[in-house]
């Protein structure tokens, strides 16, 4: 297995510390508002590593983080909490609405076929883990106090700027963080801030003697140290997390355990809508809401995602998912022939598309290798099977065989058709149809289809 590690920028073999506990986290998502379509497209890709790694016949051990304290409008360590922000939109607490927004995601995360993870871990339930930690970091020498908080000095850690080959010469304050004049640098960040007088912030816990929370950098540190350990074998997210976020975990972790975080770094690209960035003020932010609207599942948007690589940009269209509704439509029907027709051999078809997303997860290459070969042979429950493994859309689920009601009429169309009755075969047609099952007629006989 062969992946594209940020780490060192180049494709490397990989093989798990241990194959029985193949360690993985995935930074999630901050539970302050409805996750658009192009927030879950990660979730897609990542679900496919494990299902790679799972027919590599290795075993996952995968958190999962949720966000529902700490994460500042600002990466400069301004601004409101965003659970805060969303509170006070919505009229209701912050731990309503954090509920809420995490059950709203959880569901489309399981809508979407993604492998649940072993573990998820809320933000706000590693608070100790935090405090641990920075009081670790403290010790060894790594922070300092200003009067909103306590602060990362990332001049003690040599290495910093490798992780994402930052210029840190240049960086100039404001360019990627607004320029706190307390902080010793502009790159320097908030692993814990004070509640000031006068501000009201509802999630607080005490520390030092005073009120404070957590700054977002240091949860996904304490969840890995308490739940996996160092170092985990691949540590996922966005290309946005690398600059700030992953470095930031990468700092704070081997600072304070003198240990490689993680050994593998895999990033996702972004998506484009119509070929813009997604944004409110364009009016082209879609959640599954939207899309159903439209006609189409959860599913659907599965297949677009798998059309395309996770480390390439992609553009969004309706067309687009018209079209892998229609793809996704083919492969059902080729599912549905494995009650219909005897089955051919398909290892070789097997081995190609386990090797195709052994190279760095290259769905698309996998998805043409089935293409190409739908026509030529009959399916297997046993390879349906496989293929539900290897990319979740869940084809046995959606093709169970006929009744026998159903194949009975199917009978009685052909003896209709032989007996040049037209108009009762057609009547058993349309009859047919209205039950979502369509007739095709083939040199080689008749089967049925999804209508």
């Amino acid at each position: 297995m062969k992946l594209y590690n940020t780490l060192t920028r180049r494709i490397e073999d990989f093989t798990p510390q241990d194959p029985k506990r193949v360690k993985i986290y995935t930074c999630g998502p901050t539970v302050y508002s409805h996750a658009h379509i192009g927030n879950f497209t990660a979730y897609v890709y990542w679900d496919l590593l494990i299902r790679t790694i799972r027919l590599n016949g290795w075993q996952e051990d995968r958190v999962l983080n949720i966000t529902d304290v700490g994460h500042l409008t600002s990466d400069g360590d301004e601004g409101e909490d965003k659970l805060e922000k969303g509170a006070r939109r919505e009229g209701k607490t912050v731990w309503q609405v954090a509920e809420y927004y995490m059950d709203d995601f959880l569901e489309n995360f399981t809508a979407l076929g993604v492998i649940a993870p072993t573990k998820i871990a809320r933000a706000t339930d590693y608070i100790e883990a935090d405090i641990y930690l920075i009081n670790n970091l403290t010790e060894r020498g790594y922070t300092y106090e200003t009067s909103d908080g306590i602060y990362y000095d990332t001049s003690k850690f040599p290495t910093y700027a490798d992780f994402a080959h930052l210029d840190l010469e240049h960086l100039k304050a404001g360019a990627r963080v607004e320029f706190n004049p307390e902080k010793h640098s502009p790159s320097d960040f908030a692993l814990w801030k004070w509640v000031r007088e006068g501000e009201d912030h509802a999630m607080q816990w005490e520390y030092l003697g005073r009120m404070g929370y957590p700054g977002w950098h240091i949860e996904c540190s304490s969840i890995i140290h308490e739940t996996l350990g160092e170092p985990i074998d691949i540590h996922t997210g966005g290309v946005d997390h690398i600059p700030v976020h992953h470095t930031n975990e990468i700092a704070q972790s081997e600072a304070a355990f003198d240990v490689l975080l993680s050994r593998f770094w895999l990033h996702n690209n972004f998506i484009t809508i119509d070929g813009r960035k997604i944004s409110k003020s364009l009016g082209n932010v879609y959640n599954f809401d939207d899309l159903q609207k439209k006609g189409f599942t959860h599913l659907d948007y599965r297949m677009w995602v798998l059309q395309g690589h996770y480390r390439s940009e992609r553009n969004f269209s309706f067309e687009e998912l018209s079209a892998a509704h229609q793809r996704l439509m083919n492969y059902r029907n080729f599912a549905a022939l494995r009650h219909q027709k005897p089955a051919t051999n398909t290892d070789e078809i097997q081995t190609q598309i386990t090797e195709a997303l052994n190279n760095n997860l290259s769905s698309a290459e996998a998805l043409a290798t089935l293409d190409k070969n739908l026509d030529h042979v009959m399916p297997s429950e046993k390879f349906i099977e496989y293929l539900d493994d290897a990319f979740g859309l869940q084809l046995a689920a959606s093709t169970p065989d006929i009744t026998s009601e159903q194949k009975e009429l199917i009978s009685n169309r052909a003896h209709a058709k032989a007996s040049k009755d037209y108009q009762a075969s057609d009547q058993i047609r349309d009859q047919l149809e209205k039950q979502g099952i369509a007739i095709l007629d083939t040199p080689t006989g008749t089967i049925w289809q999804l209508a």
